[in-house]
């Protein structure tokens, strides 16, 4: 009776050596190619190479190795098909009935600075992806791995002359297409980013993903959930990125708010600390140093942080994290951190503490942000522009002053990370009342004046679209509001121009809307 054949073809060789032998000693004859040969031959494991069962050597510098009838007829041939059965006899063809072959590194060659593209080109695996999607194909006779992870399952089956059942050959199976699907994926990424930048929205997409960790739960404890990375891995500094240096695992709720946090805070090039509850901000401050930034956003609201997610865009020192550590917070987030305040935080066992180096530097923001519905997604150029001050046009008797006009900047900032319907005030550089996630724009500005009473004398407002009526403006003007900004564009703006003028407003129109739903 002729030895089953084995067909491995690896560039990760992880565990391959003591998987090889495993087959050997269960009367599997092994196939190879090149470096994976060089390998077990090392290893005196008898094998036999490809070219010695085709008959036809490797040839185009190990373009083509693999890619001939005789390996994928053994391969594809179905053994309860008699006309596949007589065809293989016919032509002296054996079955192979494992193939182990996972795929040249693409991701990891376009991730060095220096790749080129001829090594690109070249790290594009052809013969691999044949393989894996053939022996998946055929998965009823023929056994497909992908990853070393999967050989402990086998080798405990060999031991125990026990059969892999179908169900295994199937998830086998299942994982191989998913192996080839992805890798595709990333190499049509990469060519379209590379030869067709500027079309975001092609006719047929697809997206790549690597789940990082299963999560106990999500939004709430009867959800379940996980957390993936898109593929190729962002360079920008991103919660995908992060170094959890201390603290229990981020939850689902702690990823999007963490988020939030971390695209708010890459607005800001000053010392900025940001605060975010429940996926919004409520307090953003910018200062000459970060303790003071952090004082100046908490002051915003003394409630809301209860529980919060905190960022910052400078190392955190230990006279801050003495500060903090006064305060329960979820996760703090930032470019490094000072030894002796990682000390201090190890006090507080729970807190998440989150290290994003480049947050401290300039990012270039660019590319597109992905949302789901039931049944589809929604894709969108993520919202990284703001028109500056040349665009801006006064539209009331009183001119906003210089100071005033650079404290504008600053709030239309802070307000496009806010949940419309939003509005804020500020002072300077920082936060005094925050209203946002509201039905009306006048419910958020009576929320955001009431939070911040006698703290809104004097403020700036922005606001993230137009306002549709005069209301808003007589409420912020009650509160004693000097200076507003707003995209403009509705309606009823001569109606809100001749209330700020009655109220002795400066308004100012941006003439750019920030929704954020």
């Amino acid at each position: 009776m002729q030895n089953r054949y084995a067909l491995l073809s690896v560039y990760d060789k992880t565990g391959i050596e003591a998987f090889a032998q495993e087959l050997v000693k269960h009367d599997f004859e092994l196939i190879s190619t090149g470096g994976t040969a060089a390998v077990l031959q090392q290893a005196d494991i008898p094998l036999k190479e490809v070219s010695e069962l085709t008959g036809f050597p490797e040839m185009l510098d190990g373009r083509v190795k693999t890619l001939h009838p005789i390996v994928h007829a053994g391969i594809l041939a179905r053994r309860d098909e008699k006309l596949h059965v007589d065809t293989l006899k016919q032509h002296k063809i054996r079955h192979i009935d494992i193939v182990v072959c996972n795929l040249y590194p693409f991701e990891q060659t376009i991730q060095k600075l220096k790749a080129t593209i001829q090594e690109v080109v070249e790290n594009i695996d052809i013969g691999g992806p044949t393989l894996i999607r053939a022996a998946a194909k055929n998965y009823k006779d023929v056994m497909v791995l992908t990853h070393s992870s999967q050989y402990k399952t086998v080798i405990s089956a060999l031991q125990n002359d026990a059969e892999i059942t179908l169900d295994q050959r199937k998830q086998f199976a299942l994982q191989a297409f998913s192996h080839t699907a992805q890798y595709d994926t990333i190499i049509s990424t990469y060519f379209r980013n590379l030869w067709n930048e500027e079309d975001l929205y092609p006719d047929n997409l697809s997206i790549a993903l690597r789940k990082l960790q299963d999560m106990r739960y999500g939004e709430n404890p009867h959800q379940q959930a996980a957390f993936y990375q898109t593929l190729p891995p962002t360079i920008e500094p991103s919660i995908t990125t992060a170094t959890k240096l201390q603290g229990k695992e981020l939850s689902y709720n702690n990823i999007l708010d963490a988020n939030c946090a971390i695209e708010c805070i890459k607005e800001f090039s000053d010392p900025t600390c940001v605060i975010i509850k429940h996926a919004t901000p409520c307090g953003i401050a910018s200062a000459s140093y970060l303790l003071q930034a952090w004082k100046d956003a908490y002051a915003t609201d003394e409630y809301s942080p209860f529980g919060g997610i905190v960022a910052f865009n400078q190392q955190v020192d230990e006279k801050l994290a003495a500060e903090l550590s006064q305060y329960f917070l979820e996760v703090v987030i930032a470019p490094s951190y000072h030894n002796n305040a990682q000390k201090l935080f190890k006090k507080k066992k729970n807190l998440r503490l989150l290290q994003l180096p480049g947050l401290d530097k300039a990012i270039n923001r660019k590319g597109i942000e992905l949302r789901s519905v039931v049944g589809g997604y929604l894709l969108q150029e993520r919202d990284t522009v703001l028109q500056g001050k040349k665009h801006w046009k006064t539209v009331t008797k009183k001119k906003p002053t210089t100071e005033e006009l650079s404290s504008m900047e600053f709030a239309i900032k802070c307000v496009k990370h806010v949940k419309s319907n939003s509005v804020l005030f500020v002072k300077n550089t920082r936060t005094v009342a925050i209203g946002g996630g509201q039905t009306s724009r006048v419910d958020a500005t009576w929320i955001a004046t009431h939070k911040g009473k006698e703290n809104i004398h004097g403020s700036i407002m922005a606001s993230d679209a137009f306002f549709p009526f005069k209301d808003a403006v007589d409420v912020a003007a009650q509160a004693g509001v000097k200076t507003i900004i707003q995209p403009g564009g509705s309606i009823r703006d001569n109606e809100v121009i001749d209330a700020a003028n009655r109220h002795n407003i400066a308004m100012v129109f941006s003439g750019q809307r920030y929704f954020k739903h």
